[in-house]
């Protein structure tokens, strides 16, 4: 009932036009039934020499165009009749296809965008976690199994109906022994079908799973395919994505194998079924208890019983795919999304800030940072060294609520982060991560994507700022000098400032580069940050670098080591005690002598 509902809810808008579709199956259905009763009349009554059995409506209108003997020296008129029934038949088909497919065009339409929209309000904890590969999967593949099940099949489970219930009721009109001959084994074939339901509800899902995982295999080898070309490593990547492969082959011929089951046991079934019909009313036509017309009739109708009957076994493998990737999706839907509260604040943000007893862990009982307690004023550069793994990272993004602290308290101009609205916080500070996200766009579209409304002449400004203009202006096509997917197209480097550029255009408050100038020499290093000095001067910065050159005119420097604070201060004072920082300074100073020698 779940499943029912939850089709039931994603119909809502487009219930009207299967209303439609069904009322037209069913106008359909039954004027094709009609035409084998018309066959019967013309075999018992005009050709033989039968009675006229036919409702008392049709008798008067015959009557009224002569009798029955018009229709004898004009039996084109029975084929007239069936002709037109065929007509209406399919004018009401093309209604039912026409209704049905607007109607799952529609919904599929609506649940790509219900789950793009999903996506992007789902919190930065849960993308760090999914397998884009598999998302795309839910997205694509699932979406499109439920728009043809929607389109055809779930029409035809009326016509199924429709179908049964009008034959039978003829039938037992025509003669109840012959119809109970006649539907002897279609119990056999519903407890079949039924069966088939569940196994092959069963494989899909296991068939639906190996695609996902051969997917993300395929998103990964593509997005890291230059990785994968400097190790050298292409037949790993091809025996990898083989493996998936073979794996998502054997499913779904697993699932095959349970269709040639089920259409050749039913074929077998049905087959059986009609040469019993055959058998028993060719001997009852002979004996003269039923009319040759009764037989045409009754084997006629007995194909029109077997054959929805047989196709529900198609219908419940396609339901069965449907539930299955219903249910894929809706695990993505259940996902809680990032909403606005009632009483979240959107005050003026400053970047005056302060972390008292912060603790925070990914998974419960491993805590990532521990005690973090400073002080920024506003206009302040912070700076972070730390070893890999330290937490330095994770600090700066509970700034911008990409994750929610357990334990403490962090305050931006005197307020709570976690009563600030997570949107309102994140449009004030700006992020500039180690590993940048460039789109398969022009670098004056990377650049201006962070606002709608921006003037070429603020790009401009913005990518002089991370001392990339000039760099940009030397390439073929300028600013319109199209990246690639990735910014492939880019050095490192490059990117790193294009990025750079793209968050200095927002004029946030505070702005955080995660490790994101490590990739930059360092004089190009030195003229962002003088720049940024110079034009910001309120603007609360903090700088994530293993370079000491880059932390040292910080006013304060954080030395973080396995999630707690073990040094704070200027780079002069660092530099004159014991500790990590001294160890690291004297590290490269040693480096950077070796280089001068050596050069």
């Amino acid at each position: 009932m779940g499943n029912l509902r939850l089709f039931w809810s994603y119909m809502r808008g487009n219930r009207l036009l299967y209303i439609g579709a069904l009322i037209s199956i069913a106008l359909a259905t039954f004027f094709s039934i009609l035409s084998p009763l018309v066959l019967r009349v013309t075999i018992d009554s005009i050709i033989g020499d039968k009675p006229l059995d036919v409702p008392q409506v049709i008798g008067a209108a015959i009557e009224g165009f002569g009798g029955k003997g018009v229709l004898v020296q004009n039996l084109w008129i029975a084929g007239i009749v069936i002709v037109l029934l065929t007509l209406l038949r399919g004018l009401f088909l093309y209604f039912k296809g026409k209704w049905s497919a607007m109607a799952a065009e529609s919904i599929a339409k609506n649940m790509r965008e219900r789950l793009y929209d999903h996506l992007q309000h789902l919190p930065y904890e849960y993308h760090t976690k999914a397998e884009t590969g598999d998302l795309i999967q839910r997205c694509t593949s699932d979406v499109d199994t439920i728009r043809r099940f929607l389109a055809v099949q779930l029409v035809e489970v009326g016509r199924a109906i429709f179908m049964m219930v009008f034959v039978a009721i003829i039938m037992f009109l025509l003669d109840v022994k012959l119809t109970l001959v006649a539907i002897g084994v279609v119990p056999i074939i519903l407890a079949f079908s039924y069966f088939f339901y569940r196994e092959v509800k069963k494989s899909f899902k296991a068939a639906d799973e190996a695609e996902g995982r051969m997917s993300t295999v395929l998103q990964e080898n593509l997005t890291g395919v230059r990785v994968v070309r400097a190790f050298a490593r292409e037949n790993y990547e091809i025996d990898k994505f083989d493996k998936e492969s073979l794996d998502y082959k054997d499913k779904c011929y697993h699932v095959l194998r349970l269709l040639a089951w089920f259409w050749s046991v039913s074929d077998f079934l049905s087959m059986f079924q009609i040469g019993i019909v055959l058998i028993f009313g060719s001997y009852w036509a002979f004996e003269g208890v039923i009319t040759l017309g009764t037989l045409v009739v009754f084997i006629t109708y007995e194909g029109m019983l077997l054959w929805p009957i047989r196709q529900l076994g198609r219908i419940l493998t396609d339901m069965g795919k449907t539930l299955v990737a219903l249910g894929r999706i809706q695990e993505i839907l259940d996902e809680a999304r990032e909403e606005e509260k009632d009483g979240e604040l959107k005050p003026e943000i400053k970047g005056d800030i302060n972390f008292q007893s912060v603790y925070f862990e990914y998974e419960k009982g491993k805590p990532v940072l521990k005690d973090i307690s400073f002080e920024v004023k506003e206009g302040e550069t912070i700076a972070i060294l730390g070893a890999t793994g330290s937490g330095k990272s994770s600090l700066v993004h509970l700034l911008a609520r990409l994750y929610d602290y357990q334990e403490g308290s962090i305050k931006i101009g005197g307020h709570e982060i976690k009563d600030i609205n997570k949107k309102w916080l994140r449009k004030n500070i700006g992020l500039v991560l180690q590993e940048p996200f460039l789109f398969a766009k022009s670098i004056k579209e990377n650049i201006g994507l962070a606002r709608g409304d921006v003037r070429d002449t603020e790009i401009f400004e913005a990518a002089n700022n991370a001392a990339v203009h000039d760099v940009i202006l030397g390439f073929e096509e300028g600013y319109d000098t199209l990246v690639g997917e990735r910014g492939v197209s880019l050095s490192g480097g490059q990117k790193q400032r294009v990025a750079i550029a793209r968050t200095l255009i927002r004029e946030c408050p505070i702005l955080i580069f995660d490790d994101s100038l490590s990739a930059v020499d360092t004089e190009t290093d030195a003229a962002i940050r003088q720049e940024l000095k110079k034009k910001r001067e309120d603007t609360t910065t903090f700088i994530i670098s293993h370079r000491i050159n880059t932390l040292a005119e910080a006013d304060k420097i954080l030395v973080i080591d396995e999630g707690r604070i073990v040094e704070v201060g200027t780079h002069q004072e660092l530099i004159n005690r014991e500790g990590m920082y001294k160890r690291v300074w004297d590290i490269q100073n040693c480096l950077e002598k070796e280089m001068v020698v050596n050069g």
